[in-house]
């Protein structure tokens, strides 16, 4: 075998195509580490046990071309078991109810006009519940010649940090939301960006970090080079004191390799689309934006939570409404880059209330 031969072996590893990083795996080069041999030899042996034995009964049973395998073939289960847990979902009718509010002193022909919803009945605990659309037509009746006033207003300063940069999962899950790209797309395109395209003058050059990879951790020389160049392009504001290390969550990831990232995080998208097509140069905007953003400086908002009283004469009840809003003070990281599961929720982000004081 290999480890009775008189020439010693060596290891060379990488994770990004470009003449620095091959050059130092080279000047680096590592002895074989038999737990990932042994690592390899089970995952061929797994791929036996379960491809080679299951692909062929699926094509006399079900359709030539189909695979089965040891990790394909979970994550079916797992996707086929959600679909059974939605279908055997039964639906439960809930209601909300919302009024729209301005100020007496608001001027007639330009009130600013503010959303409060329906959140409990002063004197009972927990919020209102609502189960049919009657129930809610009897408060809107009510409601609609109720006295409105202000019981509580509260503020309070909300920082946001930025996300980590790109795991395989979170890319294609970003890529699909804010790119409508499918799982498949996704990694064909990263594929050519990480194998390299000709850049100018450059050539050939890989343009990402190698693209499957569970890992949210990067390398600090990429660090410092993002850090230098908010600095540069953002100013000093946009730049937290220190750096910002990311551990993955996931107590099952191997993070043999980095998050995914831009081989260098001075080829910024624009000086890069002459040479890409649409679907690279989107891919990579995204994953460029992500990296940077990632070592920017918190962003800050002013949230507001209002408490609205309703008194009703007929009834005698005192219903509590509550009107949020916020005002961002310093987009810090969202000046490049809003994460997609934060797009609807920026509508409240955007809701700004009018002055309200008590009473």
């Amino acid at each position: 075998g290999w480890d009775q031969k008189a020439v010693p072996l060596k290891r060379v590893v990488f994770h990004e195509i470009t003449k620095q990083a091959v050059e130092e795996a080279f000047e680096h080069p590592r002895d074989i580490d038999m737990r990932l041999v042994n690592a390899q030899q089970a995952r061929r042996i797994l791929d036996r046990l379960v491809g080679y034995q299951i692909s062929p009964l699926l094509w006399r049973r079900v359709q030539r071309g189909l695979s089965a395998g040891r990790v394909q073939s979970v994550c079916l289960r797992m996707v086929v078991d959600r679909e059974a847990e939605i279908k055997a979902f039964e639906p439960v009718e809930s209601w909300t109810l919302d009024v729209q509010l301005h100020k007496d002193s608001d001027p007639v022909d330009k009130p600013h006009i503010f959303t409060a919803t329906l959140h409990s009945v002063k004197g009972k605990k927990g919020r209102i519940s609502i189960a049919k659309e009657e129930e809610a037509r009897s408060y809107q009746d009510e409601l609609k010649e109720a006295s409105y006033s202000v019981g509580e207003v509260r503020k309070r300063n909300v920082r946001q940090r930025p996300t980590a940069p790109f795991t395989t999962s979170t890319l294609q899950q970003e890529a699909g939301r804010k790119l409508r790209f499918t799982a498949q797309r996704t990694m064909v395109v990263a594929q050519q960006l990480y194998e390299g395209l000709a850049v100018g003058t450059e050539g050939s050059v890989g343009l990402i970090t190698y693209m499957r990879t569970d890992s949210v951790q990067v390398a600090q020389t990429a660090v410092e080079e993002a850090r230098q160049y908010i600095q540069q392009k953002y100013g000093k504001e946009y730049l937290p004191e220190k750096s910002r290390m990311y551990k993955t969550r996931s107590k099952s990831a191997q993070e043999a390799h980095e998050a995914i990232r831009p081989t260098s995080i001075r080829r910024d998208p624009d000086s890069l689309k002459p040479y890409l097509n649409n679907d690279q140069f989107r891919l990579y905007s995204l994953i460029w934006a992500r990296m940077l953003a990632s070592q920017m400086a918190d962003a800050q908002s002013e949230a507001t939570t209002v408490d609205i009283d309703a008194s009703c004469a007929q009834s005698q009840q005192t219903y509590n409404f509550r009107a949020t809003g916020s005002v961002l003070v310093f987009p810090g990281f969202r000046t490049l880059y809003l994460e997609s599961r934060d797009d609807a929720e920026d509508d409240d982000a955007k809701k700004s209330l009018p002055p309200l004081q008590v009473g």
